[in-house]
């Protein structure tokens, strides 16, 4: 509970809960059994930036194998070792993060320009998007 900042969520009902700390002490709840696996879906949904990289930094470090849906390409470049892209239900793209996060796969898979740029800090790949459509 402490890693992952929920001790002061001790005393408290699951239904006083936020989304995020909800989403917090679930996962508290499945490293606790020790698991050698875990798959986890948007687990960062409902969470400030903070307890995002907070969460998948303590997902990288912990010793086991993950298996995460995450939306936020940016995120899955600096929290996974191998990504997979889907489009339509299938596999589009695999590999790396450096490898398969190019600027062409995310105009061709999510139809939005992106420039792909190291990361200042970590050198992950890092996606800067185009809000202007004629860009």
């Amino acid at each position: 509970m402490e890693r992952l900042d929920i001790l002061h969520l001790a005393k408290r009902g699951v239904l006083t809960l936020s989304g995020g700390e909800r989403q917090r002490v679930l996962l508290a709840r499945a490293l606790v059994q020790e698991p050698r696996v875990l798959v986890l879906d948007e687990p960062t949904n409902h969470l400030d930036v903070r307890h995002q990289i907070a969460m998948l930094s303590h997902l990288r470090g912990a010793g086991l194998t993950v298996l995460v849906v995450l939306h936020d390409l940016n995120h899955a470049a600096a929290a996974c070792d191998r990504i997979g892209v889907l489009s339509q239900g299938r596999l589009v793209a695999s590999g790396p993060p450096a490898d398969v996060l190019t600027e062409s796969l995310v105009a061709d898979v999510f139809g939005v320009k992106a420039t792909v740029v190291p990361h200042p800090l970590t050198g992950d790949p890092q996606l800067l998007y185009a809000l202007h459509p004629s860009l």
